[in-house]
């Protein structure tokens, strides 16, 4: 996991090195996280496309879910543009595909979900239907949240309002990031 320029604040209001602050589950159960960068109108993307190009959100997607399990619906998979991310297993949610490269399909996320193993953690990476499908069964959401409302949207995260702020690294427009942005992990 990597460290960023930022200030960490837990739900204490105390500051907390990233390393430190990460308490995974104890019973070594699957822990599945919900990874996404959202406007604050909750728009994540628009024909297929993310809304936002921050390297640093794209830097921290990398280090949580290298080495991990993502799942992700047939139409994320398509709009990445190398296809299947290297030093992850993908797996592909897909009623229409049975078969794609570097990956396992699987026809529903709860079949999907099944075929991992409890040493596995799971990040969900999108699109919008396999979000709403996921957050019941998620344990943490490991989001960016981006200070702007898009112009065009046509997929949106669901309502999170329920979920409890556990963690937050604020950063200010800079010259490789034109909105301000929060990484913020929550839990239900």
């Amino acid at each position: 996991m990597a460290t960023h320029q930022g200030r960490c604040i837990g739900v204490d209001g105390e500051s907390y090195d990233e390393f430190n602050y990460y308490i995974y589950n104890e019973f070594n159960v699957q822990m599945i996280n919900i990874i996404a960068a959202v406007a604050k109108n909750r728009a994540i993307g628009f024909q297929n496309k993310l809304l936002y190009w921050l390297p640093n959100d794209l830097k921290r997607f990398k280090s949580l879910t290298t080495g991990n399990t993502i799942v992700m619906g047939r139409k994320t998979f398509e709009s990445l543009p190398k296809g299947a991310l290297p030093n992850r297993r993908n797996i592909v949610v897909s009623r229409s595909v049975s078969k794609l490269p570097g990956c396992d399909v699987f026809p529903s996320l709860n079949e999907a979900l099944a075929h991992c193993s409890d040493q596995e953690d799971v990040y969900i990476i999108g699109g919008a239907s396999i979000y709403e499908q996921s957050l019941p069964l998620a344990d943490r959401l490991c989001l960016t949240e981006i200070n702007d409302i898009p112009h065009e949207a046509d997929a949106f995260f669901p309502d999170y309002s329920a979920w409890k702020e556990v963690w937050r690294e604020t950063h200010d427009k800079d010259e490789k990031h034109h909105q301000q942005y929060a990484f913020v992990d929550y839990v239900i």
